[in-house]
């Protein structure tokens, strides 16, 4: 992509938590189970909740999602955190309770970390030392 605004930031974020997600548990080597599998029969699974498909993401999927994942380096550890949570899509309430602010200073800082990765991915030159609004509306001035 040739121009990043905070919006297109935000996508892809939320598409990366997504991917992970979707990324098969962890598996710790050494440990199995001698059992064999348990086949179960109809009247077995009579009343029982059907298990999720899980769908597997794509090499390319999982290549932009690991892109992502490095955006953050930039920001400082608070910011990322907010910035991170929101792409798991974690409600407001949790993130101020995590990070200590109230919601309008935390979406602030979300505001501002997304800012700073679109003004990073463009290689803007800015002033880290200005104002986070005045950063923010940078940002979208673009």
């Amino acid at each position: 992509m040739t121009h990043w605004t905070p919006a297109d930031v935000e996508a892809r974020l939320s598409e990366a938590g997504m991917i992970l997600r979707r990324l098969p548990e962890p598996r710790r080597n050494g440990y199995f189970s001698t059992w064999p599998e348990i086949v179960h029969g109809f009247a077995d699974k009579v009343g029982q909740e059907p298990k999720p498909m899980r769908v597997s993401p794509s090499p390319r999927d999982i290549a932009r999602m690991e892109e992502t994942l490095t955006w953050t380096n930039c920001l400082e550890p608070i910011d990322g955190k907010i910035v991170w949570m929101k792409a798991h899509d974690e409600r407001w309430k949790n993130i101020c309770w995590h990070v200590g602010l109230c919601h309008a200073a935390a979406h602030q800082h979300w505001r501002y970390g997304l800012s700073l990765i679109a003004l990073n991915l463009n290689r803007r030159p800015f002033n880290r030392k200005l104002p986070i609004l005045e950063i923010i509306k940078l940002a979208r001035s673009q």
